[in-house]
Formats: C-alpha cells, structure tokens, sequence
C-alpha cells in the first residue's frame, strides 16, 4: 500500500488518478471521496449528460408541475393547456429568483413570488409590472431544458450541447415500454432515502448482486441469483443441473417473448458512447408474476395493454436509475448526488391509472420489498463508503463472473472525465 500524502503535499490531479486506475479493479479512494472529483463528476455525469429525472405521469393535467433539485439546478416538469410537457428551468428571467419549490403542484401561470413576472405555461413572459412601455417581453422567456421522454421516463440535459446517442435509448426503449403505457400510469407511492456515500458506490450496489444473497432476503424472494454471474467451478453437480435448467427455460421464455412482440434481449452499454444504460427482460422466480413478497400480482389492474402476468421482468440501468417494469407495477429509481458523501435515492412505484388503492392493491403489499431493499442498500453503500475513506483502502478485485458490470461502468466513467478534459 502506498504511504499516506503528507498534510503539506498537494494531492494528485483528476487526472492522475484517472490514470491509476486498474482495469478489473475498483476505483481509486479518491474517486469517490474528494470534493473536487465531486464537481467533476456534477459537471461531466449530472450537467453534460442525459439524466433520469422524472414522469410524464407525475404531471397528468394541464396545470400540473413538478420541480427536481439537481445540484445547483432546479428544473420544472409541467403540462402546458395543450396536453404538452415542458421542462424549463427553474429561474425567473427577472433577478433569478426560483419560481417554485421543490416536488408538487398546481398551476395556472407561474408567477415569480419576488416581483411577480408572470410566465405563461409555454414559457413566454406575460406580465412585467413597472418595466416600462419600451421593456421587450419578447427575449425573456423562460429558458427551456432539453428533455426527451422514453416511453415516459423524462430524461433531461442541462448542456446545450446534448449527447446524440440518446437517440439509442428511445429506439431501444419506446417498444419494450409501449405495453406498459408508463405515460398513462400513476405513481402510487414515492420514498426518498438519502444514502451516506458517494453516488457511484450506489450505482456499483445496484448493479451486481453478489451481494443479494446475503443482504436482501425480501428481493430474493422474487430474484433468480443464476441471472447475475457465478463461477461455475464452485457449483455442485445439483447447482449445475440447476443451472443449465434455469437458463434452457430463460431462453425459450426469451424466445417466446420475442415472437410475442415484447423485446427482451440483453441491450449492453457502449463504453465508448456517452449515454450508459443496458436493459434485458428476465424470469422472476417463484409463481413470477411480481417483486412482491409472495411473487404473485400486487395490483390487479394491469398496466397498459397488458394481459400476461408472466411477462418478466424488464430492467433499464442507467447511470443514475434504474427500473423494474412488470405485469402490475413498476418500480422507477433515480439518483441524485447530494455531496461526496451523500446521494439521494428517489423510488416510485407505478400502477394503472385507474388502480385503485384497497380495491385493485395494498400499498404495503406493493411496496414492502423495495422498501426493505433500498433501506438494506442504504445501509450498505454506507459502510462501503466508510471503509473506501479508511486510509488502509486500495482498490479490490471484481470478480469476473459478478462484477464485470462495475469494471464496464468504471471503465466508462474514466473515459467520460477524460474526454471532457479531466
């Protein structure tokens, strides 16, 4: 292990510890734990990048608006009187006073609390009091975000030069989410945890689960660990029977799915492009209808045009997201990092419009197992934190039938800081 910097040295730059790190290796302590990588990492993942921020369903009505807090960042989701959703930024064009607070609520025009400029809901400014006759409302309107919607999923890019390959996403997406029809549900419930670690300590949890066996017995209820890597050197001769079973029914379920028209094939990220997300359909264990603790339906109301409750599971993973779209529901995660240390974990659950809380579903039922699962994650991504800013931490091995989606992640994370000069 390399001895510790003396208080007096200065610490290496970004990029030299870019350089440092090891392929098949977890990243360098200071990735995720110095402010300065923190800002990068704001301005590179979270400015320049598209990011999962919200729901078409979070604002059903003409009038409905929903603001999310990114870093220094507000941004406002609403429907304009013509059934449109636009994202503006949340900055009056007056003296830059916010127009709304954070989550929630109903509008008819927004109206700045400072001054009271007046914004129509399609941005325009409408009222400036005490401006004079000569004051050209024209080149004041609110500044609009670029946002696209992928099957509902609202994904913004603060840049004004946003990636291109996002285009990859929609086309991925739109068909395996069409069935769904996400734009037309309802969220259910929403629960914002806040993790004590850094954001790609929560992303790296979520996107292996060597560690489920062990920490998240309600989730494995539901999950096939077979699905996410194991060393087939240490199975017994049932383990391996077992095995070669689960993945001869996973591809004629896969197949059958595909004939059926419901897209299901492994779609991996680029470490070369810009815009990271993988998605696949898989088998969910038990009776396989639902993450639920019983792995039958949670809502009787299906989602969308479906009327199959054995579709699967299809999973999107994003770099700051991830989400489970089943026969009944949907459970739709985002991050948003707080600080080095702090990153907040925003989970929903999504029914049918027109479920019905005590008649079609339970809410405890629907959300028992992600609840104790992001809480458990939570916990973890804490100690992982803790134990990465020990100074006696050095960069561990992945293992290569888990974790090869942590090593495609880091690698592509390096990549990213250097390509935009870091």
């Amino acid at each position: 292990m390399a001895p510790a910097s003396s208080p007096h040295q200065a610490p290496p730059a970004i990029s030299a510890l870019l350089a440092e790190r090891l392929p098949g290796h977890s990243l360098p302590a200071g990735l995720y734990t110095r402010d300065d990588v923190f800002a990068a990492d704001m301005d590179v993942f979270f400015y320049r990048h598209w990011i999962a921020v919200g729901l078409e369903c979070e604002v059903p009505e003409p009038g409905d608006a929903h603001v999310v807090e990114l870093g220094k960042s507000s941004v406002i989701l609403l429907r304009d009187d013509d059934n449109i959703v636009r994202v503006y930024h949340n900055v009056c064009r007056h003296r830059g006073s916010r127009l709304l607070g954070p989550g929630s609520s109903i509008v008819s025009r927004l109206v700045c609390p400072y001054h009271q400029w007046t914004y129509e809901l399609t941005g325009e400014l409408m009222h400036a009091p005490h401006m004079g006759q000569d004051f050209d409302r024209s080149c004041r309107s609110l500044k609009p975000v670029n946002f696209v919607s992928v099957g509902g999923l609202i994904y913004v890019c603060l840049s004004d030069d946003p990636p291109a390959d996002v285009s990859r996403l929609i086309e991925t997406m739109e068909p395996r989410l069409a069935p769904y029809d996400i734009r037309n549900a309802k969220v259910a419930h929403s629960c914002d945890i806040v993790e004590r670690g850094n954001w790609k300590l929560t992303i790296e949890n979520n996107r292996e689960c060597y560690h489920c066996l062990g920490n998240h017995p309600e989730l494995c209820v539901s999950f096939i660990d077979l699905d996410f890597g194991y060393d087939p050197a240490t199975l017994s001769p049932d383990d391996r029977e077992r095995a070669a079973a689960h993945h001869a029914r996973f591809a004629r379920a896969t197949a059958d799915w595909e004939a059926a028209g419901y897209p299901s094939a492994a779609v991996l990220p680029r470490v070369d492009g810009d815009t990271n997300f993988r998605t696949q359909r898989l088998l969910m264990d038990g009776v396989g209808e639902s993450q639920s603790p019983d792995t039958r339906a949670a809502c009787a109301r299906l989602l969308g045009t479906i009327d199959d409750k054995l579709l699967g599971d299809v999973h999107l993973w994003g770099h700051n997201t991830w989400n489970h779209f089943m026969g009944d529901h949907a459970v739709v995660a985002t991050v948003i990092p707080l600080g080095p240390d702090e990153t907040l974990v925003r989970t929903k659950w999504l029914v049918h419009k027109d479920a019905v809380e005590g008649v079609d579903y339970d809410l405890d039922r629907l959300t028992s197992v992600w609840t104790a699962t992001t809480r458990q994650d939570a916990a973890l991504v804490e100690h992982s934190h803790a134990g990465i800013s020990d100074p006696a931490y050095e960069p561990g091995p992945y293992s290569t039938f888990a974790e090869a989606e942590l090593d495609s992640f880091a690698a592509w994370y390096v990549r990213q800081l250097q390509v935009h000069g870091y």
